[in-house]
This record gives C-alpha cells, structure tokens and sequence, in this order.
C-alpha cells in the first residue's frame, strides 16, 4: 500500500487525486492511503434530503471562506477542516475478503484502535455511524465516516477531529444526527496529541489492518 500525505489540500484538488488512485488500483496498480487535511468546507454525502441539514445562509459560509460540495461519497452532510485528519484508503476489498459492511467494520476499528493509544475509549454506536466517545455526560462524535465502493474498489473515508475547532460544526447538523461532535483535543485538553503522532498512529493500524507493508511518499 502506498501511503501518500498530501498536507493541506482543496476538497476538489484531494477528490480527483482519489479517482486518479482509484483507476489505477482498479486496473491492478498498488493500492493507496491517501492523507490530507482540508481547508474549511462543507460536503454532502448521497443521502435523500441531506441539504437540508446545512444551518448555515450561502453568504454566511462565503463571508468564512466555507465551499459547500456535492460529493458522491454515503451518508449525510459532514465538515472538513484543519485539525482534522481525513483518511482516504483505496483498496480492493476482495483481496481483504471484504464485504462492503466488514470493510466500514474495519475502518471503525482502526479509528477506536488509533484512539486508545492516546488514552480515549472509543464506540461504535448500531444507531449511527461513525466513532462516538462518553465526554462531559454526552455521547459524542469524534470520527465521521463516509465511503463509496465502485467496482470492487472503494473510496473516501474517515474524518477524524484531533484539534478541530468544533464552532465549526454549528454551520450543519453533522451527519443529520442532532448529537454533539467533539475531538481529541477537547477530550485530552493539554495532553492531546499532535497531528502528526495521531496520522502516524492511524497509519499504522491500518497497516495491521490490511497486513501490508506500507511505503511512505510525501506530495
């Protein structure tokens, strides 16, 4: 698997990287882990009815410098932005022995995984998706998930809130779920990771994961 860091990256810019890394897995090339932080946007999954949960005015969002995207990924409306680790893995799910479902399994485990290390217990919630953790008395989101597999082959990811301002996410109703978001940062205050322990973390279980060798390349 080749792990490919692209920094801090338009939505856009990181979407096309994915259908380029996509064609190529899917023509038998190595399969990818793309890693990139976005500027501030707002992005709807496939979901009926997901605009809906957008809070937020057209020129409230163009006044804070917020795109708005229609994505073809599933789920619902989410938010990208710094302090937030984006997961973009490309893999072929057949040579895992996946099924679509043990392969969002998957995922969800390398995030719980990834969390433990830095001292947060993780969940999975069976009434909505994602990573959820108990903090000030509430169950909150700290990790969205939205994928898409075509032909074999997915797509998209796992947004993971390290040092998230979460102000952000008064602008949408995360994922159409009226529950409270939170981040590592929040979590841990002073002893939070950095970005850069955190996606070194994630990298890793994923390689335990999908038990491949993982070579790293920075864009």
């Amino acid at each position: 698997m080749l792990v490919q860091h692209l920094g801090r990256m338009p939505y856009h810019q990181a979407w096309t990287l994915q259908q380029e890394a996509h064609a190529a897995v899917l023509a038998g090339g190595c399969e990818r882990l793309l890693l990139v932080e976005h500027p501030p946007v707002i992005t709807f999954g496939r979901r009926p009815g997901a605009t809906r949960h957008l809070l937020a005015q057209p020129s409230q969002l163009q006044a804070m410098g917020v795109q708005v995207v229609q994505s073809d990924r599933g789920g619902d409306v989410t938010f990208h932005g710094p302090g937030q680790i984006v997961a973009y893995p490309i893999v072929r799910l057949a040579d895992h022995n996946l099924s679509v479902g043990g392969y969002v399994r998957r995922l969800l485990e390398v995030v719980i995984a990834t969390l433990e290390r830095f001292g947060i217990v993780g969940r999975i919630d069976p009434a909505a998706i994602g990573v959820w953790v108990e903090h000030e008395a509430a169950l909150r989101k700290i990790c969205a998930l939205g994928v898409r597999v075509r032909r074999g082959v997915s797509m998209h990811g796992i947004a993971l809130n390290v040092s998230t301002d979460l102000r952000w996410f008064d602008l949408i109703v995360p994922c159409g779920l009226s529950r409270p978001v939170t981040s590592m940062q929040q979590v841990l205050g002073d002893a939070a990771p950095s970005m850069e322990a955190v996606t070194a973390e994630l990298t890793r279980r994923m390689e335990m994961v999908f038990g491949q060798a993982l070579t790293v390349r920075d864009n």
